[in-house]
């Protein structure tokens, strides 16, 4: 019974990590790569239709890189608000006097426009007093840093979107990559550590990994679909049969005991 309940739980659990390159649920995700050093030197576009790149942004300072599909039908503002958000909340570190951000958008088709309309989402949203850089570029740049950062993404084609997570890289001041911060919404404090530790030119991480697809949200019922769902319902499988083996093995030692 034990031994059955191992196997079925190694196979739920393994199954929700396996990579299969036709499935873009299964291929958005993050692999850390801890002291990497990312390309800095790609050439991208601003909102403002300005050329650039991240060296120039970063000026020498920590950056904070969010990757984002500018027009994003789902949560990627969201994304975006609740990092300003955090960043707001700690008053050590002050953006563009202490480290730089970016919106770095990993949709070619995209250009400054959706770029500059991102922003003004933000600028509502956000309440705030700055805002990131937009970035938009070609396919070769984009991908050279994505790559770098371990971050990807694939296209859905039954949803004609892009398939991606949530998450936001920190690079020390030398372009390396320091640390991510998961999820919607990272705390003040998160966010004052992870620049700390990138100040300080370290790697390691901040945060427990929380990976949330950033796919087919529906704001209108506030539900996730496709692969949340799988997703969900895979971790209750994991759950139920994590309280099998438990009960299972409480249950021989209870038979066993003297």
């Amino acid at each position: 019974m034990i031994a059955r309940l191992l196997a079925l739980l190694a196979v739920v659990l393994l199954s929700t990590g396996a990579v299969d390159p036709n499935n873009p649920f299964k291929s958005a995700t993050i692999d850390e790569h801890p002291g990497a050093q990312i390309p800095l030197d790609g050439s991208f576009v601003t909102q403002d239709g300005k050329t650039t790149t991240l060296r120039q942004i970063a000026d020498g300072k920590p950056l904070l890189l969010v990757p984002v599909q500018h027009e994003c039908p789902n949560i990627c503002s969201v994304t975006l608000a609740g990092i300003a958000n955090a960043i707001d909340g700690q008053t050590k570190y002050r953006p563009g006097r202490d480290f730089a951000i970016v919106a770095f958008g990993f949709d070619p088709r995209e250009g400054p426009a959706q770029a500059r309309d991102d922003m003004n989402r933000l600028s509502q949203a956000h309440q705030g007093k700055w805002l990131p850089v937009a970035l938009t570029g070609k396919g070769g740049a984009i991908k050279a840093v994505t790559d770098a950062l371990g971050y990807h993404y694939a296209w859905s084609k039954p949803l004609h979107q892009y398939v991606h997570v949530t998450g936001t890289a920190v690079l020390t001041p030398q372009g390396r990559m320091s640390s991510w911060l998961y999820g919607l919404s990272p705390t003040s404090a998160q966010v004052d550590k992870a620049l700390a530790q990138a100040v300080a030119g370290k790697s390691g991480g901040i945060m427990q990994r929380l990976i949330l697809l950033c796919c087919y949200f529906d704001p209108t019922t506030g539900k996730y679909t496709l692969a949340i769902t799988k997703t969900l319902q895979v971790a209750g499988i994991a759950t139920a049969l994590a309280l099998g083996l438990l009960l299972a093995l409480l249950s021989r030692k209870r038979r066993t005991a003297p």
